[in-house]
């Protein structure tokens, strides 16, 4: 099965050795920041602090040895105010349902700080689907969409790709949807193939937006992109893309990893070369010329600009003292604690939140829903336009709220997402 979403990292042994730490705390520290800084009221701090709606499922999937196994999955719905949830679907065997409910907030607020009209939402299924057949994970996903098809629909909540998911999953689901309503329903999802109803430039559209917010940001600390070196953690779609056109805009890739490691060289290389090694050998590491290190070595890399493209929780404050790199761009979610955050912004480091650095994944979702709905489909440059202005404007208003509140990036975003949300929330009311 082909992987076009951000590849989870694992924590190194020496990680291990520190208590795990739960995604839910972190997405509700940030929250608390915020609306500390907002002077939210009691009881609405008391919505947003929670999600609207969690599903639960167990399901049976008959496997091709004839046997049957029962998988548990996830669809957590965060806040509606806005529009409809939106938000991806990862197949990974350590999902937890705190860590979807994370993921669910963190859409939340992604969605408000571009300004599109979605609220959050979050998918998940225990299993690693590398162990699987395709048959198998067919199987998993049309049972699955089953079990979530009472909460999901164009009006109602949007799933998306995320780890381990891609496009045929999204064409998977949206085919069980429609056999269910009895009838072609391609609004149900966004992530799909071009020939049902997929938007040009989705596949690129996460690391595409994270380039458009580093470029604003290079600009911002007087940064030449063409003398930047970069190093990338993890190296699926959105971390191999953002390398691809980091290069392309002159700056030294030096470092990039995948789950099995990474990979040095200070002089800088190829990712398209690398890209072309991994689909090989199924790992970047021992490509020629380069130093196989760990990943935990990558993020401490004397670079100028780092880009977290894995999973949660990669800084902490076990290793954010030692992180190099002026600027980092989270093009993963949650790849930063909160203690991390004290620790970079105190140093002098200068992070693009991830609400805002990924965004261009849901806002090219959001262009892709508007094309479906209206059966109209628009050209590439179209949606790189389109999308470079949503970022822009967006990071500029994250910048100016920055400097206005003197506190850090994240809280900057979180406070700029929070407050839409917040009155949205308000204006709506309580029913009944």
């Amino acid at each position: 099965m082909t992987v076009t979403a951000m590849e989870g990292i694992r924590p190194m042994a020496t990680e291990q050795l520190a208590p795990p730490i739960n995604a839910w705390d972190v997405a509700q520290q940030q929250f608390d920041l915020a609306a500390e800084h907002l002077h939210l009221a009691p009881g609405l701090r008391k919505v947003l602090r929670e999600p609207k709606r969690e599903l639960t499922v167990h399901f049976p999937v008959k496997m091709d040895s004839g046997s049957v196994e029962v998988f548990t999955g996830y669809r957590v719905q965060h806040n509606l105010s806005r529009g409809p949830a939106k938000g991806g679907i990862r197949y990974h065997q350590n999902v937890t349902l705190d860590e979807v409910k994370a993921l669910a907030m963190w859409m939340t607020w992604k969605c408000a700080v571009v300004g599109i009209p979605f609220g959050g939402g979050k998918g998940g299924v225990i299993v690693d689907p590398k162990k699987l057949s395709i048959r198998e994970v067919e199987g998993l996903t049309r049972r699955y969409a089953t079990e979530i098809s009472i909460i999901i629909g164009p009006e109602k909540d949007i799933p998306a790709p995320d780890v381990n998911t891609n496009s045929q999953t999204m064409a998977w689901i949206m085919d069980t949807y429609s056999m269910h309503v009895g009838y072609t329903s391609p609004a149900v999802v966004t992530g799909k193939p071009i020939p049902l109803g997929g938007s040009e430039g989705r596949n690129e559209a996460t690391a595409q937006g994270a380039v458009y917010t580093l470029m604003d940001a290079a600009r911002h600390l007087g940064m030449e992109l063409p003398k930047c070196r970069v190093a990338v953690q993890g190296f699926g779609n959105a971390g191999a893309i953002a390398a691809q056109l980091m290069a392309a805009s002159g700056s030294k890739i030096i470092a990039v990893s995948d789950s099995t490691g990474a990979i040095y060289r200070p002089e800088g290389f190829d990712p398209n070369a690398v890209l072309s090694w991994k689909q090989e050998h199924n790992s970047v590491c021992g490509f020629p010329g380069t130093k196989d290190i760990s990943n935990e070595e990558l993020l401490e890399l004397d670079c100028d600009i780092l880009i977290p493209a894995a999973l949660e929780n990669q800084i902490t404050a076990r290793n954010a003292g030692r992180i190099q790199a002026r600027l980092i761009g989270e093009a993963a979610n949650g790849p930063t604690t909160p203690e991390a955050d004290e620790i970079l912004y105190k140093n002098g480091k200068f992070l693009i939140p991830d609400i805002l650095c990924n965004a261009g994944g849901v806002t090219v979702s959001y262009f892709e829903w508007v094309q479906d709905l209206d059966r109209d489909f628009w050209s590439i440059d179209h949606v790189n336009e389109k999308l470079r202005a949503i970022m822009t404007k967006a990071f500029a208003s994250t910048l100016d709220m920055s400097l206005k509140e003197k506190v850090n990036m994240r809280t900057a975003a979180y406070m700029l997402a929070v407050q839409r949300v917040a009155d949205a929330t308000s204006v709506r009311g309580l029913y009944p």
